[in-house]
């Protein structure tokens, strides 16, 4: 079984101000130190569909992962990191696979499609794994770090250097994804590691977050050193107040320090506005 460990979590997922359904989706694990957001997109109800199912297959596989026995790579194995980001970079092959099938079976083809950003901690190492543009960002020592890249149109041209940040955030082809869970039957899944140390706060969230407030203004929020869910609750508040075009999700992370105790503990919150 996974240590858990010293960490506070407060997460919120809110429909916003435009939309008439939330198709963000969330889950906590903290047994196994796993965390993740997905960002559904479809007509319909298949948007809702594709980021429950992709958060739930991730969290399914990875508790049966832990089991202790015998639990196949779900596509090859990613040299350099450890077998706790293999297997959770397998669970989100295994969410691209059940996403794709319910479109194929709802007869949705490619407009059923979702992504996900994942975090599981081992100790200090953070396992990283993520498909399309929600993100995760790390605060350490007042400095905000965006640590996975867009999987977007607008950000490889951005990478290309065929666009500069101000043309991408003008583009109204900022929704236009190169890669999401369910699209095609197998996907490229971005798998990392990062340290994960004492006052750090990680953020995972939805782009309905990150097209309204700024690097900047993300990181004094995260900065106030609040309760973590009333920093999840003032993100989202904030980017309702910007305009809250699209759903919402924030989910922060923050190591409590030592003298919390010998024990791990956990604060989380399962409160959504939708």
């Amino acid at each position: 079984m996974a240590r858990r460990l010293s960490m506070e979590v407060g997460a919120l997922s809110d429909i916003g101000c435009v939309r008439e359904s939330n198709e963000d989706a969330y889950g906590l694990a903290p047994e196994l130190n796993l965390f993740l957001v997905s960002d559904g997109m479809g007509g319909l109800a298949f948007g809702e569909v594709a980021s429950r199912l992709a958060v739930d297959t991730v969290l399914d596989n990875c508790r049966r992962a832990n089991t202790g026995g015998t639990f196949p790579h779900n596509g090859e194995a990613t040299q350099g990191v450890s077998e706790v980001s293999n297997r959770l970079a397998s669970a989100v092959r295994a969410a691209n696979e059940t996403v794709h099938r319910a479109a194929v079976e709802n007869g949705a083809g490619q407009q059923m499609g979702a992504t996900v950003v994942a975090v599981q901690f081992s100790g200090e190492i953070m396992s990283l794994a993520h498909v399309g543009d929600s993100r995760a960002y790390r605060l350490r020592a007042g400095a905000l770090e965006q640590l996975t890249q867009d999987h977007s149109f607008v950000a490889e041209q951005m990478r290309r250097g065929r666009m500069t940040p101000h043309e991408a955030g003008c583009s109204t082809l900022q929704n236009i994804l190169v890669r999401a869970l369910g699209i095609e039957p197998a996907v490229e899944v971005d798998v990392s590691e990062e340290l994960f140390m004492e006052g750090d706060t990680v953020l995972l969230c939805s782009d309905g977050l990150t097209r309204e407030l700024s690097d900047m203004q993300i990181a004094a929020v995260l900065s106030e050193n609040a309760d973590v869910q009333k920093t999840a609750g003032r993100l989202v508040d904030l980017a309702k107040q910007a305009g809250g075009g699209d759903n919402i999700t924030a989910l922060v992370l923050r190591h409590a320090p030592r003298s919390a105790g010998a024990f791990a503990w956990i604060r989380k919150w399962f409160r959504s506005d939708a």
